[in-house]
C-alpha cells in the first residue's frame, strides 16, 4: 500500500470517526479515587488571559489615586483584604496565599504567556512543556489509557506552544475542552455555556454498524504499518487515535457531562464557560485527574478579557463576579468532598497591569509589580506573602520571579522543580529554574 493510498483510508476511517483535530488525545480517565485516603496529589491552575489587575482583585490600594473605582472587604482571615467583587473568595481567604511580590521581565502577552506558563523563555530551539504537562507527568497515574491533564477553555492564540507538552511528547499532551483559539463565544443570559470535549463524537451520520466497521479498517490499516513503521511519529500518531477510541466507548466520557449535576449547583458556579468549566474540574479532580486548568478570558468582544486597556472598571468587575462564583463553588465542593487538602489550586496570568489608571480608563501590560494567588492543599493560607509600594509601582518585599511561583506550586504538590526530564536534543531540564517560597508552604 503506497503512503497516499494510506493517507486517504486513514481519513476515511480514522478522522471520519473522530472529527481529529491537533488539539490533544483523549484517553480513558482514571478510577474514582474520591473515598481513597492513598489518593495522590492534584492541581488546578486557573489561568487569567490578557493579564489581570492585581490592583483591583488582591492587591488593592484603597486611598491612593492609583487604587481605582473599587473598594477593599475583610476576609475570613485577619488582615487580609480583597476586592468587593470577590465576596464569596473572600469566605476562603484562610485557605488562599496571594503572592503580591512578583516581579517578571515579559510584558507582551505571547512572550509572557510562555514564559508564566513554561518557566522559561521562549527562545533557543528547546520546545519547553507547559508546567501542566511537566506535573501531570509526575502525578498522573502512568498506566497506558489514563487522563493526566485537561485544558478547559483554552484560548492558544497568544501562544499555542505554551499550552502543549514540548518536549516530552503527545503521551503528556492536555485533552482539550471547549477551546476559544478563533475568539469569544459568551452569550450571556442564553442558559448555561456549553463545553465540549474536542473530537469526541461520532461524525455527523454515522451510524454505530457503520462505525464499528470503519474501526476494524482503521486498526487493521495501522497494525499494518507499525509493524514496519516503529518510529516516534507513527506511534504518536497510533497513540492519540487508540487512547482517543478507548474514551469514546467509556462509561467515564460522562464525566465531562455537567449537565449531570443539578440546576442549584450549575448556577452556583455561574452558567459562563469559567463556572461551567470550574464545575467539571472538580468532576475531573473527584475522578483522579491529575491537572486540570481552566482559563477565564472570553468577555464580550474579547477573547483575552482580562486585557484592560480601556475600560478596566467595568471589565474586571464582570471578570471578578464570575471568578468569585466559579473558584469559590469549587473550593467549597472540594473541601465537603475532603479533596480540597490534596488538590492546590494556582491563580495566575501572564502579567499584572499598571497601578496607573490611563486616558481609556484602563491599565496596561505591567511584569514589574504583581499578583498571583495560591490554595488548597500544601498551601499555609490566610496570608499575603510580599509586598508593594504604596502606588503599586515596585515590590519592596519580597520579590519573586516566575521560576519561584512554579516551583511553589511543585513544592507544594511534593514535586521537586529541580527535577530534570530530557529534551529532544539530549539536555537535562529542569521542571523549572526557581525557589520555592516557604513562607505560604504547609
Amino acid at each position: 500500500m503506497t503512503a497516499m493510498n494510506r493517507r486517504q483510508l486513514l481519513q476515511t476511517a480514522g478522522m471520519g470517526i473522530l472529527g481529529y483535530s491537533a488539539s490533544g488525545w483523549l484517553p480513558q480517565l482514571a478510577a474514582e479515587v474520591a473515598d481513597n485516603p492513598q489518593r495522590r496529589r492534584q492541581c488546578v491552575l486557573l489561568w487569567m488571559s490578557g493579564g489581570p489587575s492585581q490592583t483591583d482583585t488582591f492587591d488593592m490600594k484603597p486611598g491612593h489615586a492609583n487604587g481605582g473605582e473599587f473598594q477593599e472587604i475583610a476576609t475570613s482571615a485577619s488582615g487580609l483584604r480583597f476586592s468587593e467583587h470577590l465576596p464569596k473568595l473572600a469566605l476562603h481567604a484562610d485557605k488562599l496565599a496571594p503572592v503580591r511580590s512578583l516581579s517578571t521581565q515579559e510584558g507582551d502577552h505571547d512572550r509572557g504567556t510562555y514564559m508564566m506558563r513554561t518557566g522559561y523563555q521562549p527562545r533557543g530551539p528547546v520546545r519547553y512543556p507547559s508546567i501542566g504537562a511537566s506535573l501531570a507527568k509526575e502525578l498522573g497515574d502512568t498506566s497506558e489509557t489514563s487522563l493526566n491533564f485537561v485544558s478547559i477553555s483554552p484560548y492558544r492564540t497568544l501562544n499555542p506552544a505554551a499550552y502543549g507538552s514540548g518536549f516530552l511528547g503527545p503521551k503528556h499532551a492536555p485533552l482539550t475542552v471547549g477551546a476559544v483559539d478563533n475568539g469569544p463565544v459568551e452569550a450571556p443570559g442564553e442558559g448555561y455555556a456549553e463545553l465540549r470535549v474536542d473530537d469526541l463524537e461520532p461524525a455527523r451520520g454515522v451510524g454505530k454498524a457503520q462505525q464499528t466497521k470503519r474501526l476494524e479498517l482503521w486498526r487493521m490499516i495501522q497494525n499494518g504499518f507499525l509493524a514496519t513503521h516503529r518510529t516516534a511519529s507513527p506511534i504518536a500518531h497510533h497513540t492519540v487515535y487508540r487512547k482517543a477510541l478507548n474514551l469514546m466507548d467509556s462509561e467515564v466520557s460522562k464525566a465531562f457531562d455537567v449537565s449531570q449535576e443539578s440546576d442549584a449547583v450549575r448556577d452556583a458556579y455561574g452558567r459562563g464557560r469559567f463556572g461551567q468549566g470550574c464545575l467539571m474540574a472538580r468532576r475531573l479532580i473527584e475522578r483522579g485527574v491529575a491537572f486540570v486548568e481552566v482559563s477565564l478570558g472570553s468577555l464580550n468582544a474579547a477573547a483575552a478579557g482580562w486585557d484592560t486597556h480601556q475600560n478596566n472598571f467595568n471589565s474586571v468587575k464582570a471578570l471578578s463576579q464570575q471568578l468569585d462564583s466559579g473558584w469559590a463553588s469549587l473550593m467549597t465542593d472540594l473541601q465537603d468532598r475532603g479533596l480540597l487538602e490534596n488538590t492546590t489550586i494556582l491563580w495566575l496570568g501572564e502579567f499584572g497591569r499598571t497601578p496607573v489608571i490611563n486616558n481609556n480608563g484602563g491599565r496596561d501590560h505591567f511584569p514589574r509589580a504583581w499578583t498571583c494567588v495560591f490554595g488548597g492543599g500544601g498551601i499555609r493560607g490566610g496570608q499575603a506573602y510580599g509586598k508593594t509600594s504604596a502606588d503599586g509601582g515596585e515590590v519592596v518585599d519580597g520579590k519573586a520571579q516566575e521560576g519561584d511561583v512554579l516551583a511553589t506550586l511543585c513544592a507544594a504538590l511534593g514535586v521537586p522543580p529541580d527535577h530534570e526530564n530530557i529534551s529532544e536534543q539530549g539536555r537535562p531540564i529542569k521542571i523549572t529554574e526557581g525557589t520555592p517560597i516557604t513562607e505560604i508552604l504547609a
